[in-house]
C-alpha cells in the first residue's frame, strides 16, 4: 500500500511479532505477505494475506503488479501495489503463530505475526524494510512518479 503526503511517496510495512524481532528495526520490515494456498492467485493472496496480518480487507480494484523478488532464505515474493491510507491510531489485529517461550520452557505462547504497521517515506522504507525486499520498492517508485509509465494518483 502508498500513499501520497505533499506530493511525496510514503510505503506502508509491517513489522514481524514475536520475541526474536522485539528489538529490531533496520531491516527487517516487511511488505505484508503469505502463503499461496490451493486454488488461489498470486493477488488473492495478497489481498487475504494483507488483511490476516494487519487486519485492514483491501477495497482497492487497480493493483500495479511489482513482479517478484528471492528473498535471503530462498522465498519468492510476488508484489503488487494500491493506493490506499491507515490511522495512525488504529490497532494491528493480525493473526497469530505458536511458539515455545521461552525456549526449552515447555510453555506454548501465542505472538501476533506482526506487531505493528507505519507508512515511511521512500529513503526511510528502503532502509526499514528487508534488503531484498528493496527492488518492489523501487519498481513501486518508478511506476508512481511523475514521468513514470502510470501515474496512480
Amino acid at each position: 500500500m502508498f500513499r501520497w503526503r505533499q506530493g511525496r511517496i510514503e510505503v506502508f510495512l509491517a513489522h514481524p511479532g514475536g520475541p526474536f524481532f522485539q528489538h529490531k528495526d533496520e531491516g527487517y520490515w516487511t511488505l505484508p505477505k503469505g502463503e499461496v494456498e490451493p486454488g488461489e492467485s498470486l493477488l488473492e493472496t495478497a489481498r487475504r494475506e494483507f488483511h490476516e496480518e494487519v487486519g485492514l480487507k483491501v477495497e482497492c480494484d487497480s493493483f500495479l503488479e511489482l513482479g517478484w523478488i528471492r528473498q535471503k532464505g530462498g522465498k519468492i515474493v510476488h508484489g503488487w501495489g494500491f493506493e490506499g491510507d491507515w490511522d495512525v491510531a488504529r490497532v494491528v489485529k493480525s493473526k497469530k503463530f505458536k511458539l515455545e517461550w521461552p525456549p526449552e520452557s515447555g510453555r506454548i505462547r501465542k505472538f501476533p505475526e506482526i506487531d505493528r504497521a507505519a507508512f515511511f517515506g521512500l529513503d526511510e522504507a528502503r532502509i526499514r524494510i528487508k534488503p531484498t525486499q528493496v527492488p518492489l520498492i523501487d519498481r513501486l517508485e518508478a511506476l508512481v512518479s511523475p514521468g513514470g509509465p502510470r501515474r496512480a494518483r
